[in-house]
C-alpha cells in the first residue's frame, strides 16, 4: 500500500521533471559562458542581443523581443545598458518614431571580433560532438515550436 502510494506521486519528484533539467541546464550553460563574457564586459542576455545585432545589424527592438522572445519592458533596460556601455545606439525611425531601431556602435562592431572564439570554445568545454549538440539544438527548437502554439 505504502509502496504503491508513493508510486502515484513519482510524476512529482523533481527528478522526473523535464522542466527542472532544461532550467538546470540553462542555468549552467549560462555559468559556463561567464568566464568569457566578463571579459568583454558583457551579460549573457547582452550577448544574445550582440549576436542578433552582429548577424543583422539596424533592426527594431520588436525584432529583437521575438527573437529572443521577450517582451520589450524586458529588453529595454538591457538595450539602455548596453547603449550605456557604448556597444549599440538606439536609433528613432524617420518613418515611424515610435518605433526604434537599434545599431552596432564601432565598438560594438569590435566585440564582435572578441568574441569570434567563443562558440569554439564552449564547444570544447561541453566535451560534446557537433552532431550531438546539433541533435540536441533541433529536439529544443521542435519543444519550443511546441510551447509557441
Amino acid at each position: 500500500m505504502d509502496n504503491s502510494i508513493n508510486k502515484e506521486f513519482d510524476s512529482l519528484k523533481l527528478e522526473n521533471q523535464l522542466c527542472f533539467s532544461i532550467y538546470a541546464a540553462s542555468r549552467l550553460m549560462t555559468r559556463l559562458y561567464q568566464p568569457y563574457l566578463d571579459r568583454l564586459g558583457i551579460t549573457y542576455p547582452q550577448y544574445l542581443v550582440l549576436l542578433i545585432l552582429w548577424e543583422r545589424d539596424g533592426i527594431s527592438v520588436n525584432e529583437i523581443g521575438a527573437k529572443l522572445y521577450l517582451n520589450t519592458n524586458t529588453l529595454t533596460p538591457l538595450l539602455k545598458r548596453l547603449e550605456h556601455l557604448s556597444f549599440i545606439k538606439r536609433i528613432k525611425c524617420c518613418k515611424d518614431e515610435r518605433k526604434v531601431l537599434i545599431y552596432l556602435s564601432e565598438e560594438g562592431k569590435k566585440l564582435k571580433l572578441a568574441a569570434k572564439s567563443i562558440p569554439h570554445e564552449m564547444a570544447n568545454s561541453l566535451e560534446c560532438t557537433h552532431e550531438k549538440a546539433r541533435c540536441l539544438k533541433q529536439e529544443l527548437e521542435i519543444l519550443i515550436n511546441h510551447m509557441l502554439k
